[in-house]
């Protein structure tokens, strides 16, 4: 491509470096715009550091050495620590205020689904899948948050989340019995079969089969056949767990209703609905029968999703941005919505989770974020060239804006000597990974690390 022909550079701000906020910069990088990467954790990853399962290193790794390859561009800047909201160090419009050509929220569903039971919030030993994901991936503050797990656990919820959750409380927490429940049937499981084998070992077949038969009515009466489906929950189980080996239950059609608690206010049951399965639409639907029962439990885990942080600073409602109508041909919107003007705002994307929460993982984080980045390529084509030095003006005003608002931001120098501290830690101690569990570690590392920088200059001239 000739000079006559290049497009213009703009500066673009991506808010957020998990998956989604990675491979957009990647995109805009590579087409000759420059980024600069707000993140309101210290390190770059989001999802793909501290939503897959702690023992995953080999796929991690392969995600971090694509992630520093991007984090390497000089067209990239990345400011860690730095959060953006209505209650945050920076706002969006501050963000917005320092000239960048266009902002891209790629933060995240950092909100939390509840189910508004009654007592959900007085009852200890009640937990959000996402709080328990990063305690066990060592993100602070969750990292050094105590977590009680009782001796009989239930997670609330039927796809992967629940696996890795369940795969913490069976393999490394050691819980005695674990019941999964399901507002639906078997043959709505979500779940994939290979995040099975992780805890399929567990599975307690004489109580799977017991299960089955207690719903056998309500599935034969949408037509599903309860020993096809019971061959395929078993399928990777190897066999009886062992004598003194945990327990994996299923509970299905099952909605909780209720907390119940001991006078000190600790779990003591959840209240919980039987449900029925009926066509609906060409689907199969689930309705409440009215008829509940008490199981005792410990503890509960809540692995039903999550939504958006509504104090992000763009428009919200029902757990999500507001977006623009999809344009036609299209399933899905990246342009934010003024709700002034009823238009796109200008220059205002959402992309990955960010634009529909809890939707996949890495891959369709990546899928959503080029996808909304070819719509931030098309908006910044039609913008008039910035003047000459325009751009690095805005990067200018950034770094000031983080420099006076977020006292404790690192740099990308300052993440490429964090991890060489944690490689070197974990060699020291003989371990496969290391991850420093508190900000305040991290900080004190990037600082020495700063210092010995200062100090490289003068001991070359000596």
């Amino acid at each position: 491509m000739t000079p006559e022909t290049t497009m213009p550079s703009h500066a673009v701000a991506v808010i957020g470096a998990g998956p989604a906020g990675m491979y957009a910069a990647r995109m805009l990088a590579a087409a000759g715009h420059h980024v600069v990467i707000f993140n309101r954790d210290l390190k770059y990853g989001g999802l793909a550091e501290y939503g897959i399962f702690m023992t995953k290193h080999t796929m991690k790794e392969g995600i971090r050495k694509a992630f520093r390859k991007i984090l390497g561009d000089p067209k990239v800047v990345y400011y860690g620590g730095v959060k953006v909201g209505t209650l945050s160090d920076l706002t969006l419009d501050q963000v917005r205020g320092a000239g960048f050509s266009a902002v891209v929220v790629a933060a995240g569903a950092q909100g939390t689904k509840e189910l508004g039971l009654p007592g959900e919030h007085q009852a200890s030993g009640l937990y959000h899948a996402k709080d328990l994901v990063y305690h066990f991936n060592r993100l602070p503050p969750f990292a050094t948050r105590p977590f009680p797990i009782g001796r009989r656990a239930a997670i609330i919820g039927m796809g992967n989340v629940m696996v890795d959750v369940g795969n913490f409380l069976l393999n490394h927490v050691k819980t005695p019995e674990v019941t999964v429940i399901a507002r639906r049937g078997p043959a709505e499981r979500k779940y994939d079969r290979k995040e099975f084998e992780a805890i399929a070992q567990y599975l307690d077949l004489e109580g799977l089969r017991a299960e089955i038969e207690r719903v056998k009515p309500m599935l034969a009466a949408v037509g599903q056949d309860p020993e096809t489906l019971y061959r395929e929950i078993a399928a990777d189980t190897p066999g009886p767990p062992q004598a003194g080996q945990p327990r994996l239950f299923f509970r299905f059609l099952t909605s909780p209703m209720r907390v119940r608690t001991d006078p000190d206010g600790n779990l003591k049951a959840l209240v919980v609905e039987e449900n029925l399965l009926a066509p609906k639409g060409g689907k199969i639907a689930c309705t409440g029968t009215g008829r509940t029962t008490e199981l005792p439990l410990d503890t509960v885990v809540f692995a039903i999703g999550d939504r958006v942080d509504e104090h992000l600073g763009l428009p919200y409602k029902g757990g999500e941005f507001v977006t623009t109508p999809p344009p036609e041909g299209s399933e899905a919107s990246y342009e934010v919505l003024d709700p002034t003007t009823g238009k796109a705002a200008p220059g205002s994307f959402v992309v990955g989770w960010s634009r529909k929460a809890s939707d996949g993982l890495v891959g369709k984080a990546r899928k959503d974020a080029e996808a909304g980045t070819e719509r931030v390529l098309r908006w910044l084509a039609l913008l008039p060239a910035p003047a000459p030095g325009a751009v690095e003006a805005v990067k200018a005003r950034a770094a000031a804006l983080v420099q006076g608002h977020a006292p404790y931001a690192v740099t990308t120098s300052d993440i490429w000597a964090l991890e060489e501290a944690e490689r070197e830690e974990a060699r020291r101690r003989g371990l496969e990974w290391f991850k420093y569990s508190r900000n305040s570690e991290m900080l004190e590392v990037i600082a020495r690390a700063r210092e010995a920088r200062k100090a490289q200059p003068a001991a070359v001239s000596r």
